[in-house]
């Protein structure tokens, strides 16, 4: 799969989204959020946030709430801004956004602040085993 080196570190989705040129909204955010105790990686459309009572009802939990950084880290091997849908040390439990399905083309982080690939919606679907589902 190719992937674009950026010139500067690309934190958050507008930031990607100008470096690649591309709108927002089809900026995949790979988030790590803790759901019943264990970490989950929601790819969300940079276009919105998530909505956390959306998310826990999306994925049947009670709630849900932001991982701190340390969670992050340990349950990607990866830093927040640069957390790739894949190549986790153990796969995690992933959802997708379903706003991200009208995008001809969707760009993803790709293990490091200033890495992103090119997906197609079915492709990140594919890679991840992920359920799509309302995150807003």
């Amino acid at each position: 799969m190719p992937r674009s080196v950026l010139p500067d570190a690309a934190r958050t989705a507008s930031e990607a989204a100008a470096a690649i040129g591309c709108d927002v909204a089809a900026i995949a955010n790979s988030l790590v959020f803790i759901a019943e105790g264990s970490p989950v990686l929601v790819m969300t459309s940079g276009g919105h946030r998530a909505d956390l009572d959306v998310l826990a009802r999306s994925i049947g939990v009670a709630s849900v709430m932001m991982a701190p950084a340390s969670v992050v880290r340990d349950s990607t091997g990866q830093a927040i801004g640069g957390v790739a849908p894949v190549g986790h040390p153990t796969p995690l439990r992933t959802f997708i956004d379903e706003d991200l399905e009208v995008h001809e083309e969707i760009w993803a982080a790709a293990g490091h602040p200033h890495t992103v690939m090119p997906l197609t919606f079915e492709s990140l679907r594919h890679l991840t085993g992920g359920e799509v589902i309302v995150v807003a």
